[in-house]
């Protein structure tokens, strides 16, 4: 029990690794071996009306008139396709984005959006 465990451990967000970011969300990424546009991040929380539902958004023009999640990641700079299942994102990213600034930019907006 220490009192220098912090609420936002982001430091590990570029690591392709586990994000804890509070007691409420855990975020934890990978990139896809075959594809390096390709990341995918998992949460606990869901992100989808439903947790079979399945968002698919070909561009940020399109996720601007999505869901609300959809429309927030359109902040994120080099996010060009979005889908999103159940507590699942797939991001496809432009290869000029660094995947550890992505991770880190999409982590910090989802938990400004949940808490």
């Amino acid at each position: 029990d220490s009192d220098n465990d912090s609420d936002n451990d982001s430091d590990n967000a570029g690591d392709g690794k586990r994000v804890v970011m509070s007691e409420y969300i855990e975020i934890e990424s990978e990139v896809d071996d075959e594809d390096p546009a390709r990341i995918y991040l998992y949460t606990n929380l869901p992100l989808t009306a439903a947790t079979t539902a399945v968002e698919e958004y070909d561009s940020p023009a399109h996720m601007a008139v999505g869901s609300p999640i959809a429309q927030a990641l359109t902040a994120v700079e080099g996010v060009l396709r979005l889908t999103l299942h159940g507590s699942e994102i797939i991001i496809t990213r432009d290869l000029d984005t660094p995947e550890h600034a992505l991770i880190a930019d999409i982590s910090a907006l989802l938990k400004d959006f949940f808490l």
